[in-house]
């Protein structure tokens, strides 16, 4: 060794001697130069192993950390190094190696086929393959290499390099299940699982014949696949065919996303990971993983937090592969098939009967398949064992029922929604639970945390299952008495908060000793004065240009354990003047928002302090509004609300909008004043983010109470806050249709403070259902009848469908008839011409929303008929609103001129209908022939309504001017060719929409009885008629 070298060496070993602190520097320090320098890669190896006092325990966590939280961010030279690393601390049989390695194992994404996940797949089956002695030491290791890469073998197929690979899986895999199968047993039934999806390889399915033939070969403990199928699978197992990535994405949708607002995180997540073909079969990873692992407290259950049941659902519905749709619907029911409630967990199971129960009323094929799935599976699965799956079945199904999951299986079982045959064929299967003796009531349930248990969301999204719905015993005699239903919101129990010593002391051994003293002093501090005075102090050190940045995760801590109190209770004043809203931002904590709003953002200090915040709100999501609140409050931070979007992408979120409704969201759970008092600030601030939200909206309606609602139409009608923008409020107000009814009406009366034209919402009628949508019916009504009807508006209220029990249509007809007869009566006889002289044959019903917007004859005719109907009975406002009507058309004559091509208006049929009520055939009596009533030859006089340019007058036929001759007509009874008075029915259709007014005269013969004609609606020819 080089002199320089000695002393170079000498001063590392004197620098290690010195503590633990320096011994990690010197270690880390060396790892980082393996990382980045492959060049030197291992000389600093070698150094590494020989001053590591600890067995490279610290190099290996950090391995660890980087792998779990960081590996999608490092350069490919990096991965290379970590590559390479592995392969040197196996070689070097480091103890704690087979943990890096099956965290490696877990990166190697399923379903993908990308080059840098190849990549990965086939260096680390390389060193499991080089280093086998090493691998054989270490059961789980050989479980779970075996578990990830038969699960692997599934998705490379295709091309050579592939080909090459997959055979290299197969080999190491049988290898390993023959020589170490009671170590591969330890998996489970799972284990079954993946060979039945590899069997038709011919290496494995000589390994089946073993299995279920000659079970003794493969080891003297195995009896036989029962045996394998009858043992539980390990979360451990399941878990790690999911990335981190994927893992934390899924938690955090079961975690933190509120049920109904999941669109866009299920989109974001299939974007990221389910777009491709090939990733279809990770559905199965993606059901097991939430089957077997994500088990959410009753704390969770009882919340509005996205349900587990919810996302197997989305799962199901979007798989584009039947073969990836099958291996879901098994993954889903696997724990069912051999199911003992004294080994297995009733979470299991649980969400496959949720899933099928919710989505009878939204989604019947979906039960009704996964329903069929379970009955064809039991004799399907294996047939030597068809007894034990349906005791495993029936066993889930009788524990399903024992703990309250659904209360009865009946509603389910044998409801009216399923196919005869499914429904024959379920009580075949399953007698036992095809009769309820009383109405199902899906009951909330309990039992105590490690039971684990609840029927998930009694109270949310009524589209997603049927009349069954949670009640509380006290209230069943009112639910029954009173014939509806009635509404619980869960309210968690206020519990008296113990004020417990803050014990920060595994985090101050962390810290420098000048910043360490701080944090104690900040401890020990009485005062708010004296803590924010220290508080300031350790600003001051974070901007300071020698500080260590990887100490702001530690000050987190401390300061997230310090305050605590901060964060508990409600933050705004219960008087809000200057001077106590300037009280309530005095906080020690909040020195940190207001050294940032005294900064510029290219100020280093500046980011500092932003990435301080992000390590505080990873720790503390509560952190988000309170910066919030200080923005809005404090006199400071007036005009810089937009250091909140510098927040939000300094976190790892990454993301304004998903920061933002996160963080109203927290508000909204802990402080429904704070809420609305920032609603205007941030409506006014991030309009891109909020104005085009129905999620924030939905958060504020949900929460509030009738004097909240007041004060925030207050708000709008002052110009202080906007909620609705012309061109997204339709939207909107289409997602609202699903809330609860006084988030509905409050939604309404938020809109109807603002400004905006009926015009821009009135398509919503197309959407509107009478039965399902109540509260937006109502409010439309009352605000259509404050209007002047358009013709827009009168099309799209005509074109809804006529049902005798909505009387929408029927009773906004009758109030714009009183208040705008004339105008009212111009719109429908322009609808009733354009909708007779559009060619049928060009309508396009292409799209979903042509089809909405469609208007036909027949609706309009139903609509006015069903107006004459109502107004038989008031004959005073019969005749006040039919007038217009009759003033329009009483002096049209049968053949008006019209272009090539056009048929006639059905306008004076409509006319002639509303002018009578209706009669009975037995009733009528020959009539007196009516008179035809010439119009005032001078506009001037008279009604002072000059007729249409196209009616022929009384004076003009004396003239001798020839009518226009007449082309067929379906609905409107026309006079003959040769003249007369109309009486001829030789042209009559055989039926009309309207009841004729008079009976037809006696029947006799005409010269155009021999004349065809063809209703062009319903499509009946008659010949001859009279």
């Amino acid at each position: 060794m080089s002199p320089r070298c000695e002393v170079c060496a000498g001063a590392t070993v004197t620098k290690i001697c010195k503590g633990t602190p320096q011994h990690e520097e010197i270690c880390l320090g060396l790892f980082t130069l393996v990382l980045t320098e492959p060049t030197q890669a291992q000389k600093c190896y070698r150094d590494l192993a020989l001053v590591s006092r600890d067995g490279m325990n610290i190099v290996l966590n950090k391995i660890n950390q980087i792998l779990m939280e960081k590996y999608l961010k490092l350069q490919d030279t990096c991965r290379t190094q970590l590559m390479w690393l592995l392969r040197e601390l196996v070689k070097s049989g480091v103890l704690g190696a087979d943990g890096v390695c099956m965290t490696f194992m877990k990166q190697i994404a399923g379903g993908d086929v990308t080059a840098k996940n190849i990549w990965l797949a086939e260096n680390v089956l390389e060193i499991l393959t080089e280093q086998r002695e090493w691998v054989l030491k270490s059961s789980l290791l050989i479980a779970m290499a075996v578990y990830t890469y038969l699960r692997l073998i599934v998705d490379h197929h295709g091309t050579a390099p592939l080909q090459a690979l997959r055979q290299k899986e197969v080999d190491f895999c049988i290898s390993l299940l023959r020589e170490r199968f009671m170590d591969c047993f330890m998996i489970g039934r799972d284990l079954v699982r993946l060979l039945q999806n590899v069997a038709r390889i011919p290496e494995f399915e000589q390994l089946w014949k073993d299995i279920i033939h000659n079970p003794q070969v493969l080891s003297t403990q195995f009896t036989g696949v029962l045996q394998l199928l009858q043992s539980r699978t390990s979360r451990k197992f399941l878990a790690c065919r999911l990335t981190p990535d994927m893992e934390t994405k899924l938690l955090f949708m079961t975690s933190r996303v509120r049920f109904g607002q999941q669109k866009r995180y299920q989109d974001w997540f299939q974007r990221l990971y389910l777009s491709t073909p090939d990733s279809q079969s990770l559905r199965c990873d993606l059901i097991r993983y939430i089957c077997g692992v994500v088990h959410p407290s009753n704390e969770v259950l009882s919340s509005d937090i996205l349900p587990r049941w919810a996302i197997i659902g989305w799962l199901l519905t979007t798989c584009t592969s039947n073969v990836a749709a099958s291996n879901a619907k098994l993954a889903l029911f696997y724990d069912w098939l051999f199911f003992n409630p004294e080994k297995d967990s009733i979470m299991n199971i649980e969400p496959a009967i949720l899933v099928m129960h919710h989505s009878m009323k939204p989604h019947p094929a979906i039960t009704a398949t996964l329903l069929d799935f379970m009955c064809r599976i039991i004799p399907n699965f294996y047939p030597p064992l068809e007894a034990h799956v349906r005791q495993g079945v029936f066993n889930s199904l009788t524990h399903i029922v024992e703990k309250r999951v659904l209360a009865h299986l009946a509603p389910l079982f044998d409801n009216p929604k399923l196919d005869k045959e499914l429904r024959a064929m379920l009580r075949e299967k399953f007698p036992e639970f095809c009769s309820s003796p009383s109405p199902p009531i899906e009951v909330k349930i309990e039992e105590p945390v490690s039971m684990e248990m609840d029927n998930h969301m009694s109270d949310k999204d009524d589209s997603c299952y049927d009349n069954a719905e949670a009640a509380f015993s006290d209230d069943e005699e009112d639910l029954n008495s009173k014939g509806k239903k009635r509404e619980f919101r869960f309210h968690p129990i206020k519990e008296t908060i113990v004020e417990e010593p803050v014990d920060i002391t595994p985090f101050l051994d962390q810290l420098d000793e000048s910043l360490k003293d701080k944090v104690l002093q900040l401890q020990k501090g009485s005062d708010t004065e004296a803590q924010c005075e220290v508080m300031q102090e350790i600003v001051d050190q974070v901007l300071e240009e020698d500080f260590d940045s990887e100490q702001l995760s530690v000050l987190a801590s401390c300061l997230q354990e310090l305050f605590k109190a901060h964060f508990r209770g409600e933050v705004l004043p219960e008087e809000i003047t200057e001077e106590s809203l300037e009280e309530s931002v005095g906080k020690p904590l909040y020195l940190i928002f207001r050294n940032l709003c005294q900064m510029q953002e290219d100020n280093s200090g500046f980011s500092l302090l932003l990435d301080l915040l992000s390590e505080l709100y990873q720790k503390q999501p509560k952190i988000g509004y309170h910066l919030l609140y200080y923005l809005k409050a404090s006199k400071a931070a007036a005009g810089k609300m937009n250091l909140y979007e510098s927040f939000a992408q300094a976190t790892q979120l990454g993301d304004l909008h998903t920061c933002l409704m996160m963080d109203m969201k927290a508000c909204q759970e802990d402080d429904v004043r704070l809420l609305c008092y920032l609603t205007p600030s941030i409506y006014t601030e991030f309009p891109d983010e909020t104005l085009r939200s129905g999620e924030l909206l939905n958060m504020i309606v949900a929460v509030i109470d009738s004097a909240q609602l007041q004060e925030l139409v207050c708000h709008v009608m002052m110009g202080n806050l906007v909620m609705f923008r012309k061109d997204s409020v339709l939207n909107i107000l289409i997602q609202s249709l699903d809330w609860e009814t006084f988030e509905q009406y409050c939604t309404w009366q938020l809109f109807l403070a603002h400004s905006i034209p009926l015009e821009a919402i009135i398509p919503i009628l197309q959407h509107l259902k009478y039965k399902e949508h109540p509260e937006a019916l109502s409010c439309l009504l009352l605000q259509l009848r404050r209007e002047k009807p358009s013709e827009e508006m009168v099309k799209m209220v005509l074109s809804r469908p006529c049902h005798p029990d909505d009387q929408f249509t029927t009773s906004i007809l009758r109030h714009w008839g009183l208040k705008h007869d004339d105008l009212l009566a111009e719109h429908i006889k322009a609808l009733l011409i354009k909708n007779n002289s559009l060619p049928r044959k060009r309508q396009s019903l292409r799209s979903s929303s042509s089809k909405l917007a469609q208007l036909t004859l027949e609706q309009i005719l139903e609509h006015l008929d069903s107006l004459r109907l109502n107004l038989a009975n008031t004959k005073q406002n019969c005749s006040a609103i039919s007038s217009p009507w009759l003033r329009n058309t009483r002096t049209r004559p049968a053949n008006p001129p019209r272009a090539a091509g056009r048929p006639p208006s059905p306008a004076p049929a409509a006319a002639r209908a509303l002018r009578s009520p209706p009669t009975t055939r037995r009733s009528r009596r020959p009539a007196a022939p009516r008179r035809r009533r010439t119009p005032n030859p001078n506009p001037q006089s008279g009604s002072g309504r000059a007729p249409p340019p196209w009616v022929r007058t009384a004076t003009e036929a004396q003239r001798g001017r020839a009518a226009p001759t007449a082309r067929r007509s379906a609905p409107i009874a026309t006079a003959p060719p040769g003249g007369g008075g109309g009486n001829c029915t030789c042209v009559s259709p055989p039926h009309s929409v309207f009841p004729p007014i008079s009976p037809p005269p006696p029947p006799r013969r005409h010269r155009c009885a021999d004349f065809q004609t063809r209703d062009v609606n319903k499509g009946v020819s008659t010949k001859g008629w009279g």
